[in-house]
């Protein structure tokens, strides 16, 4: 089947990795207190796009860890512009690939913009929850971008499964991201100290170094605000492990085809080592970068739960070029 240059496939999967790694850079820059970095709320264009008023930041190490944030996310926005630029010019007949690569491309121009305001705004946990749903959809739509590419893929016939098994992975997905949403809400929280709220240092706290339990019971919703948003997370924690593991076991035993089996066994194995550095992350005092590890890990199994229900659908092939057109597509 014809499908896009080798070259574009490169720059698509380049893309995948790139998002990945700007989203744990994020986790970074949360972790060493440098989301103001380049200047404090209200500091306007002085704090962005400028890093305290500068181009290039100083030798400040907070600034320098927001500014390569920034830096990173130019690179993934500039690599989005340059697939929907390719994907509408070179290969409009894949409908699937240019209509994603364009929606990627306005969502992280949306994402710039949405990072501006988390820092004009004082890292609100709103705004916080919804750069992090935001950058979660951008890998989402690159994975897709990336998987349409491939010429053994394009056109050919999904694993033959039922509507519910597919219900069963786009809940898993949907679930996950839940769970992330979740998480970004109570990592918001982390800017508050003790002389805010009497439960430590913001949600991650609010219920000790309990865990599952919480403050002595298992799910004490309505003891305090800090509780309830720890808690929530929770939940999501708990709807989204059981629902992934049924999916990967069910994937594994009906044997559906090689990749999403290899998928399903991956997905198992991010899920046992989250799980545990999530406990890891209420047990310990020491953190950090059990909080880097936690966001690298839930990330992973968001990307996993996307392309094992990615690969449950067909991609379509080409649509017929427009007479007169000269379609540059390349066989791999």
């Amino acid at each position: 089947m014809p499908a896009p240059a080798p070259s574009f496939r490169k720059l698509a999967l380049a893309t995948v990795v790139l998002t990945f790694v700007l989203i744990v850079i994020g986790g970074i820059v949360r972790v060493s207190d440098s989301g103001l970095g380049c200047g404090p709320a209200g500091s306007g264009f002085h704090g962005w796009p400028f890093c305290n008023g500068d181009v290039v930041p100083g030798v400040d190490l907070n600034a320098i860890i927001e500014y390569v944030h920034r830096v990173v996310a130019a690179a993934v926005g500039l690599m989005m512009f340059a697939l929907a630029w390719l994907a509408w010019r070179r290969y409009p007949e894949h409908r699937g690939i240019a209509w994603a690569s364009l929606a990627a491309a306005v969502l992280v121009v949306l994402q710039g913009v949405l990072g501006g305001v988390v820092v004009e705004e004082n890292l609100e946990e709103e705004l916080v929850a919804a750069h992090l749903a935001l950058a979660m959809l951008l890998l989402g739509l690159v994975i897709y971008i990336w998987r349409a590419s491939r010429p053994e893929v394009i056109g050919a016939e999904p694993p033959q499964t039922s509507a519910g098994f597919r219900r069963l992975a786009w809940a898993a997905s949907i679930l996950i991201l839940g769970t992330i949403i979740a998480g970004g809400y109570m990592a918001g929280t982390q800017k508050y100290g003790r002389a805010d709220y009497q439960l430590g240092d913001g949600a991650h706290h609010a219920c000790g170094k309990e865990f599952p339990t919480c403050n002595g019971d298992f799910l004490p919703f309505g003891q305090a605000r800090l509780v309830d948003i720890h808690l929530t997370h929770r939940v999501f924690v708990y709807l989204a492990s059981a629902i992934v593991l049924w999916l990967a076991i069910a994937a594994i035993r009906r044997r559906l085809s090689e990749p999403v089996t290899k998928l399903a066994g991956v997905t198992v194995v991010a899920l046992v080592a989250q799980l545990l550095v999530g406990a890891l992350n209420v047990w310990l005092d020491e953190y950090e970068l059990l909080i880097v590890t936690h966001l690298a890990l839930g990330t992973l199994l968001w990307a996993l739960c996307v392309a094992i229900t990615l690969n449950l659908y067909r991609v379509p092939a080409p649509a017929p070029a427009p007479v007169g057109s000269r379609p540059e597509a390349v066989s791999a």
